[in-house]
């Protein structure tokens, strides 16, 4: 097991991954038999999916194997007699390496005289519990040996990477649950716990993302030294690419940082929770780019605006340097760069900008400041008439617009599984700059390709965006070659940051 500790930590040091097997489909020979290059270990929640053969386990994974019988008391599935739970936890303790045993019920003499301290993982998955709490629980459950303890507070999930900084122990694991949770699994283990979680197929309700996507985002197992966080602060962004992308450029630069995806419905909140939290491990939050709807709080949070920001109304990136909180934005430059890298010249073209958010502001005004003829469109008529007395630029409403007559179509709505407006209209070679991406095209971008039109991705507007970002937040430039590969690009001519004309 690794030893705890963050900053000044040396290299080396390595977390435990378990794959965690939720779902019935996951127990396959596809699945399972792919496993034993990436995870250490194997959890089975017989709870969700029943007791499958162990011996059969084994043959398809080499690794440690682990039983979970979650209550539904704990948030889990089981809710069988207590003596028929006794009986398959038993049963388990026959076969596997490690059994969950759920604080206190569990903790009954049946149970512990005949699982041994060294097969023992003591959990508890509960209500809210503030620093001090989480603590005098642990207190408790330590009092009963184990290899291993597991502290998952329902809410408030700062409050278990405070725990592991204070408790500077290696058999202790403890993150939050949910969307707003994934963060401190994914920290926990560089706040010295153990072990990290991932489930073998897709991300679950839960919050807990594939044992792949650890690897691949956030270059788990390995735990390089760490000073400092950053990360994507908005009200879902557990399926961004930015992580992957930030975290693969720190890696190559050999930056003692990682990127985070924080779950939130307030940006004050964030700020001042990540302030008590640098507080207690030595790990402070140094910048963050900003997704909707938190774009116009992070102006006002800002000690510092720039002029940019300021006339679209909103920021996407804040960075802390110099006991100072600064705010930019970093899309209006990032659809001119992504334009220019298409061959495509605003200048003299109709261009309409379908979403009426931060992003679709910036990009609008840099259009017209580039000489574009520029009309907003928005859904909701009282956001387009907002935007348009604020950037002093005409709007229609969505259900009023029609793609003819306009040669450059910027899409700027949060939809990419289905198109906002129709393309049959569009004219031919009308150019389509799409703001939105994830991992393949969107909806649109697809539509758009099959009407001929020439599309700019959203993947390519991000990477031009997040070397700003990247420069903005860390003073360094964003390595191309893991920017391009983590985003699934190819290598073109070389992308001048966004602003560096």
């Amino acid at each position: 097991m690794s030893e705890p500790g963050t900053g000044g930590a040396g290299a080396g040091r390595r977390a435990v991954l378990v794959a965690v097997v939720a779902a019935a489909d996951e127990l396959g020979h596809a699945s399972l038999s792919g496993l034993d290059p990436v995870a250490d270990g194997l959890e089975v929640r017989a709870d969700l999916v029943g007791d499958p053969e162990p011996r059969r386990l084994r043959r398809l994974f080499g690794g440690r194997l682990i039983y979970t019988l979650r209550t539904r008391r704990q948030g889990g599935n089981h809710g069988g007699a207590p003596a028929e739970r006794r009986e398959r936890l038993l049963r388990a303790a026959a076969e596997y390496d490690l059994v969950d045993l759920e604080w206190p019920d569990d903790l009954v003499p049946e149970l512990t005289s005949r699982i041994p301290p060294w097969q023992r993982r003591v959990s508890w998955h509960g209500p809210e519990r503030e620093h001090g709490g989480m603590r005098s629980l642990f207190g408790a459950m330590a009092g009963v040996p184990a290899a291993l303890y597991l502290l998952v507070p329902k809410s408030s999930p700062a409050a278990a990477p405070g725990l592991l900084a204070a408790l500077g122990r290696s058999d202790v694991t403890a993150f939050g649950i949910g969307e707003s949770g994934l963060w401190t699994r994914v920290l926990a283990p560089w706040l010295g716990a153990p072990v990290a979680f991932g489930r073998v197929g897709e991300a679950g309700a839960d919050g807990m993302p594939s044992v792949r996507r650890l690897a691949l985002d956030y270059g788990l197992p390995a735990l390089p030294r760490l000073d400092a966080l950053y990360g994507i602060a908005g009200p879902a962004p557990e399926h961004s690419l930015a992580p992957r992308l930030y975290n693969a450029a720190l890696r190559e630069l050999g930056l003692p940082a990682l990127y985070l995806p924080f779950a939130t419905d307030s940006l004050a909140c964030l700020l001042r929770s990540a302030a008590v939290l640098g507080g207690r491990t030595g790990l402070a939050l140094r910048g963050l780019t900003v997704t909707a709807p938190h774009k116009e709080d992070a102006m006002g949070l800002a000690d510092q605006v720039t002029p940019s920001a300021r006339g679209a109304g909103a920021a996407n990136v804040l960075w802390h340097r110099d006991g100072r909180w600064h705010a930019d934005t970093t899309d209006a430059a990032a659809a001119l760069d992504a334009l220019a890298r298409a061959g495509v010249d605003p200048a003299g073209r109709r261009a309409a900008v379908i979403g009426c958010g931060g992003a679709g502001r910036a990009a609008a005004l840099a259009l017209h400041l580039a000489g574009a003829s520029v009309t907003l469109v928005n859904r909701g008529r009282a956001r387009g008439r907002q935007a348009a007395a604020l950037t002093g630029l005409p709007f229609v409403p969505l259900a009023r617009f029609s793609a003819r007559g306009y040669s450059l179509l910027v899409h700027a709505t949060p939809l990419a599984d289905s198109a906002p407006f129709r393309l049959a209209a569009a004219d031919p070679g009308a150019a389509v700059l799409d703001l939105v991406y994830r991992d393949g095209p969107t909806a649109l971008a697809a539509a758009a390709r099959s009407h001929g039109l020439p599309v700019i991705d959203g993947r390519e507007v991000l990477l031009v965006e997040m070397r700003e970002q990247f420069r903005l937040l860390t003073g360094r430039r964003m390595p191309l070659g893991p920017a391009l590969l983590a985003l699934g690009l190819r290598r073109r001519t070389e992308v001048r940051p966004a602003g560096n004309q």
